[in-house]
């Protein structure tokens, strides 16, 4: 398998197709063969860049979390912004992926078929939710200092609520086709989060 940071051109595009597949697929719905279909590439091609489907899934897991272990530090980072205007810039990937037709948080999509997944997967997943959490956590317990939040709970507490109550507006988006219910879903957290 190539370097994680020295991909190739073809490497990335597979694990555009896999996270792309296992959001509105699953995991354990797709196949190499897919891929294959996808790029035109023969089978061969794919496992020389992951040598096994839980590689190959493994990468997609640790690409999408590591844009976010980028972005959110960056966003918590910015001293101006609200802890509000933080968590707006939060919500940002759950209104996208409620604007598509069929996609899901790539991990969000992974939870669900959890105990099917190879041991490395769930580890990445498990530290995925993990460092969401944190991070909540963190902006929750950053609005309350500066008095912009009045919760009714701990942070943590709060950050759970939030993660789960969106996390959870994506799946039931993709149930019923009915995009307008992540508004709904922001507009009670930050209700909640005002007091």
């Amino acid at each position: 398998m190539s370097d994680k940071g020295a991909r190739s051109k073809t490497a990335e595009e597979i694990l555009d197709i896999a996270e792309m597949l296992i959001q509105t697929r699953g995991y354990n719905a797709f196949s190499f063969q897919d891929i294959s279909d996808r790029l035109g590439i023969r089978k061969a091609s794919i496992h020389y860049h992951f040598a096994s489907k839980t590689v190959l899934g493994v990468a997609v897991v640790e690409r999408y979390s590591d844009g976010f272990t980028q972005a959110l530090p960056a966003v918590e980072a910015e001293e101006g912004k609200t802890a509000m205007d933080m968590f707006d810039c939060y919500t940002g990937p759950y209104r996208e992926f409620a604007d598509t037709p069929d996609r899901v948080c790539l991990c969000g999509a992974l939870a669900g078929e959890i105990l099917a997944l190879p041991v490395e997967m769930r580890e990445r997943v498990e530290a995925f939710f993990k460092m969401h959490l944190a991070w909540l956590t963190r902006i929750v317990t950053r609005g309350v200092k500066r008095e912009e939040f009045k919760i009714v709970m701990t942070a943590e507490q709060m950050a759970r609520t939030m993660f789960s109550a969106l996390q959870g507006a994506l799946l039931d988006k993709r149930t019923t086709g009915d995009a307008t219910q992540m508004n709904d879903v922001i507009g009670v957290l930050k209700s909640q989060l005002r007091g």
